[in-house]
């Protein structure tokens, strides 16, 4: 199993528990962390032993946003030619938005259990993640506004998606504070937990029940999901129906159907 600076990794039952684990600094992403979450879910989306992530962190918070060492140090490039100097931050942003991506192109579920404070970097991070629960006491944030900028690393590309556009705009343009009780409300959150410790146990006990479904039935249909909310229904159609002609399980399907008629658990190869 791989090791990290930034994230702790546990891999048990076909369950994969990512942790941010800055505890110290909140979880706040600094450089080494972006590489790692990349390489972490490059490497979890080709285990055949894993088929859930679930993405958590140690520590009072989930994720403080981007670290501020790390920002200062993309804001005084050395760079002194403006077209260069610009092309350069170009290619940074570039950079971090497919570290994150890597999140969403998994070819596993993931699941985000956020508890305490989730701002800025955190919120791109668990936009790309497919189902998002939270801990009461979390609060959400689009901070990027009160420091000047413009969220660019996939917030304002995802978040659509997920809860109204009107919310979207009011949380971008304002950068406030939205609880556990109004995460749930808008969509952001699918449910809220007393605490910490009912948080992971009922994300976990949501990991298990999927990953003892067939494995390439959940790989296929994140895929087509994801593949739906950036085409057109009738495009999503098609490319379904030529997915179940190449890659329907047979033997997944049977051996579902079987377990069901004896009242038994399915099992399925990875």
């Amino acid at each position: 199993m791989q090791t990290f600076e930034t994230l702790s990794l546990n891999i048990e039952n076909h369950i994969a528990h990512v942790e941010l684990n800055r505890p110290d600094k909140a979880n706040a992403m600094n450089l080494p962390m972006w590489g790692e979450l990349q390489t972490c879910f490059e490497s979890l989306s080709d285990d055949p032993e894993v088929r859930v992530v679930v993405l958590s962190g140690a520590g009072k918070h989930f994720c403080s946003g981007i670290d501020l060492d790390m920002f200062a140090a993309i804001a005084n490039d050395s760079q002194s030619e403006p077209a260069r100097k610009a092309e350069q931050l170009r290619q940074t942003i570039l950079r971090l938005q497919d570290n994150l991506s890597a999140i969403e192109k998994c070819r596993k579920p993931v699941l985000a259990a956020i508890h305490g404070s989730c701002v800025g970097g955190g919120i791109d991070m668990v936009s790309c993640c497919d189902m998002r629960y939270c801990a009461q006491g979390s609060t959400f944030s689009i901070k990027e506004i009160d420091i000047g900028m413009t969220a660019d690393v996939g917030t304002l590309q995802r978040l659509p998606h997920i809860i109204p556009q009107g919310v979207v705009r009011e949380l971008a343009y304002t950068g406030r504070n939205v609880e556990a009780s109004e995460a749930r409300d808008i969509g952001l959150v699918n449910a809220v937990y007393e605490n910490r410790e009912a948080l992971l146990e009922g994300v976990m006990g949501i990991a298990a029940d999927i990953a003892s479904k067939s494995p390439l039935a959940v790989r296929g249909t994140k895929e087509m999901l994801v593949y739906t909310r950036d085409h057109s229904v009738a495009d999503g159609l098609n490319f379904i129906a030529t997915w179940n002609a190449g890659m329907l399980s047979q033997a997944d399907v049977m051996a579902a159907l079987t377990a069901r008629m004896e009242k038994k658990v399915a099992k399925f190869d990875s």
